[in-house]
């Protein structure tokens, strides 16, 4: 248990650091946080306030869908936002690609590590990722249909919102599932209760990778 909470917090505070630092590399966002922004800039509100609201307001969703949070799930709400806003807060713009590719490049790298980790504890999905396990079930649809669907949904919702797109938002759909397995087998905890999704009985397939 020491473990496995070692392993879900610190992969949480990893994975809000990497949200920061890929917005501060000014090249494009992964889908979710290019919705954030955009929401950000019309309410005023900070893009980590935007996050947890938005984590909070998808969990109403998972009550159709009959699922049921974890710890980890409620971590990821409020932690996320905290260290991306913190993140903003410590590091200031920058102008000069020859430092905001390879900070792009290393938010990448730390975002797939901190996926590992914070799976691997073994506390429940994130918000995000229970909406997807629960269309899934609820639909019978394939996981990457329902996965793709949502975040084409997202990114073109962000966009049109004034959320960063760019050559960013492509590197990070490419790299980051090949990252976070290798990084899910890597800091993988044996024990009982294998990978958990959320969902309305207990299940054993793989969790599916988390978007914050």
């Amino acid at each position: 248990m020491p473990r496995r909470l070692v392993h879900l917090y610190t992969g949480l505070v990893l994975y809000g650091l990497s949200m920061g630092l890929q917005l501060r590399a000014g090249l494009g966002l992964e889908p979710w946080s290019v919705l954030n922004q955009g929401i950000s800039r019309h309410t005023g509100l900070s893009i980590g306030t935007i996050t947890i609201v938005s984590g909070a307001l998808i969990l109403l969703l998972w009550i159709p869908l009959r699922q049921r949070p974890g710890l980890g799930t409620v971590s990821n709400v409020v932690i996320l936002g905290l260290v991306m806003d913190a993140t903003l807060a410590l590091v200031p713009d920058l102008s000069a690609l020859a430092v905001r590719i390879p900070l792009l490049v290393t938010a990448i790298l730390l975002n797939g590590m901190a996926t590992g980790l914070y799976i691997s504890a073994r506390f429940g999905p994130g918000p995000r990722d229970g909406l997807m396990t629960g269309l899934h079930r609820r639909t019978g649809r394939p996981l990457r249909l329902v996965r793709t669907c949502i975040e084409i949904t997202v990114l073109a919702a962000g966009f049109a919102l004034g959320g960063s797109v760019g050559v960013g938002t492509v590197l990070y759909a490419l790299a980051i599932g090949p990252l976070a397995q290798f990084s899910l087998r890597f800091f993988t905890i044996d024990g009982p209760g294998g990978r958990i999704v959320a969902s309305s009985t207990p299940a054993a397939e793989p969790a599916p990778l988390p978007h914050g």
